[in-house]
């Protein structure tokens, strides 16, 4: 076996167990959002095994993020991880990671996803039935309804950029919802350490998929809406500072593997 390989189904059988789900959910001034994400979530009892957790990662927001986390008394393993400052996705994925494999055993799942509601849950189940059956890590591959044509464009553009420079075989690298194998995930951020996220920003996205298809991971893909209509307020993302950074991280990347 090679250090990513792991029999997810036939260790569940033995252990008798559904193993749990973590979710890692980066926010920022979502105050408008994150209620209604709740929302969603509570109505998915199944996707919360036990020891299933959500870590809300507040990444420096000025509005009620916060206090709505830290207030919530429902059924769903809600917990805060703050960061202090606005330090951007990257940051939030690192800590994230960090805190959500410190007790998730290999075989559970990493669960990633945009807190503004624009990702439609109804699809993790098939994500999640894709990670147990043997993909170390499943993208939504966007199916955009109500986007702007800039951001659709973007996406399109990162996407084929990514998928050429880099022979990464995927149609959405920048989506923030995946389901990630935990022993895939753990390998990779020991493998490559504090250079796993060097993206402070959205590009982020596509250098985890890139560090992680360097390692020889099974990459799989299921159609999920992706609908703005949803979300309350305006995107994030700078799109000038965001191109600049996929440029940035394609040189890095590409110097890697000419390297290796």
């Amino acid at each position: 076996m090679t250090t990513l390989d792991f029999p997810v189904g036939a260790e569940r059988a033995r252990r008798g167990a559904v193993a749990p789900n973590v979710f890692v959910i980066p926010a920022y001034n979502e105050e408008a959002n994150l209620p209604r994400l709740i929302v969603d979530l509570e109505a998915r009892p199944a996707l919360f095994p036990p020891g299933s957790r959500i870590i809300i990662v507040d990444d420096g927001s000025r509005d009620r993020t916060a206090p709505i986390v830290e207030n919530y008394d429902g059924d769903l393993p809600l917990e805060l991880l703050s960061l202090g400052e606005n330090q951007g996705p990257g940051a939030a994925f690192r800590a994230g990671f960090a805190e959500a494999l410190e007790h998730c055993p290999d075989d559970g799942f990493v669960v990633t996803l945009e807190a503004d509601t624009t990702s439609d849950l109804d699809a993790l189940p098939r994500m999640l039935e894709r990670a147990a059956a043997g993909a170390d890590l499943v993208l939504a591959s966007w199916k955009m309804q109500n986007v702007t044509r800039r951001r659709r464009f973007l996406s399109a553009a990162a996407g084929y950029v990514v998928r050429h420079a880099l022979g990464v075989n995927a149609k959405t690298v920048s989506s923030f919802f995946r389901v990630y194998r935990a022993r895939t995930l753990s390998s990779a951020m020991k493998r490559y350490g504090d250079n796993f996220i060097r993206e402070r920003g959205f590009a982020c996205k596509a250098e985890i998929l890139a560090n992680i298809a360097r390692l020889g991971a099974k990459i799989e893909e299921v159609q999920v809406d992706l609908d703005w209509s949803r979300r309350e307020g305006e995107s994030k993302m700078p799109v000038a500072r965001t191109i600049l950074a996929y440029w940035r991280m394609l040189a890095r990347q590409s110097f890697a593997r000419q390297t290796a």
